[in-house]
């Protein structure tokens, strides 16, 4: 691939411009270092010329052609500098899975492991095949982020910051393989602030500070541009914005035996087998991951314990009811099953937005990944419902129900959870940090505590917290559990005489078919789910 590129501007949010009419040419077999100061554009340029930031002005070209989009990703390889594989599976596994992804459709399943063989060969990784991508050095998990990009043959290689991290020694391995990918034909490109990189480089593009092009060349030729004796004296120089000798770029001309052509990337799978093979690597990354799994199955069964330990038993008995303690059981139900789909949701998107992305590019969609995660939560929310209501009827926490009203009261502790699934994986895809998860689940929960009408009854709330009410999912949740157990009838006909009281406090709460509160918890489902593909479809898309 020849790569042009043309009087390149580009602009962040902001208006602020952090590249300035960038013109540059990087040929077939070219391994080429783009330095500079922080906040250069460095890393913007390298997105720019990968296809996946679109030029504010001026033209980015790929062997004559403007590209730039997920329309064209598989012809390009493009390393960011966080991990963009799965640290739980071994690295064979890893690399199969994105094989199945990233090859054309229809690759038979011997084609597939040849190649992914071929890769780990090319990239000396092969006696580490079986090894957890997390228990691999720092340098071969680099190399297995490259191995990934390596699989659908590109035109083109580009990586940010890849020797960030790493030792001198291991970082010089590093660039030796990329020195033999780049002879091999690859263009190469990466950003680097290590000046040892540059050295084994054909050509060096450096950035000043502003964003302008300072220099594009080979690494003798900038140290005889700028003065100096060595590259790192070259930041010196650019710091030094008065003393910056001019350079006059040469105007991006094609090679003669190059002519323009499409690059079309290869058909790959259709997006029912992208969910399919997404749930099953899901599962397997889960069930690799046994301390998750542990937690997941875990608390629950915790808060059961807290649950029996705090209610006792009989508070439904028709002869001597505690209207209060049933209120709090219903309740708690409704909080806990909220609380299981929640939590369960809230680490899933966050912590592999960078794969994601990347897996984006590549041509996966957003909607089988979002399916995929509902797909393999679901079965283990199903469980831990059904096991919370069953232990709770047999020791009588619950009241004996017909099979028809115990399923009425199950489905709705399933939707209250699928719901707070859902939830939790919009604001999982809305954070920018896996730190600002701890800071979101209070908020999302104190709402659900206060206005869903149990504490205190929704006819006895402010004006302000009757609306807001009508926002909580777990208020349709506690009223339907209430209509089916029947706390009307119990309530007033019971034995107790805080029974009437109550229940005149709670007004028409528990008279609505359970029908229509399942629509609503249906509805908010759909809503955060749609929620969840818009942010996501705006995080992965091209930036602009």
């Amino acid at each position: 691939m020849l790569i042009e590129v043309d009087q390149l501007t580009q602009v962040v949010h902001g208006g602020r411009r952090v590249l300035h009419d960038v013109t540059l040419a990087v040929r077939p077999g070219e391994l080429v270092a783009i330095i500079g100061a922080s906040g250069a554009g460095k890393t913007t340029l390298l997105e720019a010329l990968a296809g996946l930031r679109a030029p504010a002005a001026g033209t980015v070209l790929h062997d004559g052609v403007p590209q730039h989009g997920a329309g064209y990703a598989g012809t390009v390889g493009y390393v960011p500098q966080d991990d963009i594989i799965h640290l739980q599976l071994p690295l064979v596994r890893t690399l199969r899975y994105a094989a199945r992804m990233r090859l054309p459709a229809g690759t038979e399943a011997a084609a597939l492991r040849n190649r992914v063989d071929e890769v780990l060969a090319s990239l000396r990784l092969t006696d580490r095949a079986g090894v957890p991508v997390g228990y691999l050095s720092g340098g071969e998990r680099k190399r297995a982020s490259i191995a990934v990009e390596l699989l659908a043959r590109p035109s083109a290689l580009f990586l940010d910051e890849p020797t960030s991290g790493l030792d001198p020694a291991t970082a010089a391995d590093l660039l030796r393989m990329l020195r033999r990918l780049s002879d091999d034909g690859i263009p190469t490109l990466l950003t680097t602030h290590n000046p040892a990189d540059v050295d084994i480089c054909d050509r060096v593009v450096v950035l000043a500070r502003d964003g302008q092009l300072a220099f594009a060349g080979s690494p003798a030729a900038a140290r005889e541009h700028f003065g100096v004796d060595t590259v790192a004296q070259i930041y010196e120089r650019l710091d030094d914005e008065g003393d910056q000798p001019p350079w006059h770029p040469e105007a991006p001309r094609r090679d003669d035996g190059v002519a323009p052509r499409p690059l079309t990337p290869p058909r790959t799978i259709g997006p029912v087998r992208q969910g399919a093979l997404l749930t099953v690597r899901s599962l397997d990354i889960l069930w690799r991951n046994r301390l998750t799994l542990a937690i997941l199955v875990g608390a629950p069964l915790a808060i059961l314990a807290m649950f029996l330990m705090l209610f006792h038993s009989g508070a439904f008995d028709p002869a001597r009811p505690s209207p209060a303690t049933t209120v709090m059981i219903l309740f708690w139900i409704a909080f806990g099953v909220f609380f299981f789909g929640l939590t369960y949701g809230l680490l899933q998107i966050c912590t592999e937005l960078p794969i994601l992305r990347r897996e984006v590019f590549t041509g996966l969609r957003v909607v089988p990944y979002i399916g995929s995660k509902m797909a393999v939560l679901l079965p283990l929310l199903a469980l831990v419902d059904l096991l919370l209501l069953v232990v709770l009827r047999v020791l009588r926490r619950l009241p004996a129900l017909p099979a028809g009203d115990f399923a009425s009261v199950y489905l709705t502790a399933l939707l209250t959870s699928v719901c707070a699934l859902a939830l939790g994986l919009l604001c999982s895809a809305a954070v920018s940090d896996v730190t600002q998860v701890g800071l979101v689940l209070p908020m999302l929960c104190f709402p659900q505590v206060l206005f869903v009408g149990a504490i205190l009854p929704v006819p006895a709330m402010a004006a302000v917290g009757r609306w807001l009410s009508y926002a909580m999912s777990n208020r349709w949740s506690f009223e339907a559990l209430g209509h089916s157990t029947g706390v009307v009838a119990l309530w007033r006909d019971g034995g107790s005489p805080l029974g009437p009281p109550l229940l005149a406090t709670y007004g028409d709460t528990f008279s609505r078919p359970v029908a229509v509160d399942w629509l609503i918890l249906a509805g908010f489902t759909v809503l955060f789910l749609i929620g969840t593909w818009v942010v996501l479809d705006r995080k992965c898309r091209v930036r602009r």
